[in-house]
């Protein structure tokens, strides 16, 4: 396509990205690979449609820092925002103790935080053991000793255990930047799920470790709902916008990847290093309910697909993958090997090995896990702590509530 005579074709696509957008999730929800319009997307930054930054000017980096306990697309989705403001972008983890004295304890280590967040594809570099407050002395250390630019945070309250504000000193000094808070999820928001979902009996003595088969019901239960609104442009934002190339050896793994935490991140890193492409195949609620019981999964099928996609050693994602690897999508997809990690949630019901034919093809890889972290031991930790981090999610309404109600009375609105 000659761009110069056809640039009226091209303005729109730039102005109303949403229109490929669609085209890709409706390929996305019929159980397609999106790749199939990576021919089309990934020649856009060719044909300098999407402007790049100036290689002449010193490089804005900009600064965002966050707990990011139980890490979820919103985080993902901020600090996507956060990158688009600058050219580099550095994160901020806030230690284990500075989050047991401002919110309460973490569910996840810092290692495991790091791992998660340092696997995005938009982080640069981070910061370990951060402060959750933005002081003077620190915010000196981020512009003269990390080039800092601009202090990033989301529009949501974030506030000291006395009520003031957390990122006073940045606004203070005219170097701070809001970005929109993705609404319908957040940490607060998932560990009530988890709860929720383990209020019934059976759900709680398969996380002790029973291998008592649940009863089978006639419907999935749904005990928390998400708010979660899904949308083409969001998926097209998270993904890379580019297919395999030609010679391209492509691998594929596949799983819940419910509740996204390190050991996906390690597992998704190892198979990344086996080939040129690495093919995620995310299964559907209906899927995970059947195979590990009706309190799974605690995250629906496109919170899933977008933390995956968020990841940094994937290419793409098949979204509502099938349970069973099948020698026509092996062929349709070129897959050259396909893996699974040595640590997985054990299935309750099914009664063939949904990897008997990439076996038989000779092309299945079982990989050592590196770490031995479940969807279930995340769970269980919430579940042993359980009055802690009821007291957690509590205070934070009320901070926020406070918050919000101050702010309602000052401006009027």
């Amino acid at each position: 396509m000659d761009y110069d005579s056809n640039s009226w074709i091209w303005e729109g696509v730039y102005n109303h990205p949403h229109v490929l957008g669609g085209l890709m999730v409706t390929a996305a929800l019929l159980g397609l690979s999106t790749s199939y319009f990576g021919g089309m997307t990934h020649s856009w930054s060719n044909l300098g449609i999407f402007p790049k930054k100036r290689s002449g000017k010193r490089r804005v980096r900009v600064y965002m820092d966050g707990c990011f306990d139980l890490m979820h697309y919103g985080h993902a989705n901020a600090l996507r925002q956060a990158k688009a403001l600058g050219d580099e972008l550095v994160v901020g983890l806030v230690s284990d103790e500075e989050i047991l004295a401002n919110k309460g304890p973490p569910v996840l280590s810092m290692e495991e935080r790091l791992t998660l967040v340092s696997g995005l594809k938009w982080v640069d570099e981070v910061i370990t053991d951060a402060p959750y407050a933005i002081t003077e002395e620190f915010l000196n250390r981020l512009f003269y000793e990390y080039n800092i630019d601009y202090v990033i945070h989301g529009d949501d309250p974030c506030l000291l255990p006395d009520g003031t504000d957390a990122y006073a000193a940045a606004k203070k000094a005219g170097r701070y930047k809001q970005i929109k808070r993705t609404e319908g999820v957040s940490s607060t928001d998932i560990v009530g799920r988890i709860m929720s979902s383990l209020k019934d009996q059976k759900a709680r003595e398969d996380l002790n470790g029973t291998d008592a088969k649940p009863q089978e019901e006639s419907k999935p239960k749904v005990s928390h709902l998400s708010q979660f609104l899904p949308t083409s442009r969001r998926i097209v934002q998270f993904s890379n916008g580019k297919g395999p190339g030609p010679d391209a050896r492509i691998v594929y793994i596949d799983g819940a990847f419910d509740l996204f935490h390190a050991g996906h991140v390690e597992i998704l890193k190892k198979a990344r290093q086996l080939g040129d492409f690495l093919l995620v195949g995310i299964h559907s609620d209906e899927t995970v309910s059947s195979q590990r019981g009706n309190h799974y999964p605690i995250m629906h099928l496109h919170e899933r697909s977008l933390s995956v996609l968020a990841c940094g050693y994937v290419d793409e994602v098949i979204i509502g993958a099938p349970w069973e690897i099948t020698k026509d999508m092996i062929t349709t997809f070129n897959i050259s090997a396909v893996v699974r990690g040595t640590v997985a949630e054990k299935s309750l019901y099914s009664e063939r090995d949904p990897y008997e034919v990439p076996k038989s093809m000779g092309i299945f890889h079982l990989l050592e896990s590196p770490k031995d972290i479940t969807t279930t031991s995340v769970a269980q930790r919430i579940l042993a702590n359980h009055e802690a981090y009821v007291k957690r999610n509590a205070k934070k309404a009320q901070s926020e509530k406070r918050y919000y109600e101050e702010k309602t009375y000052v401006t009027g609105d």
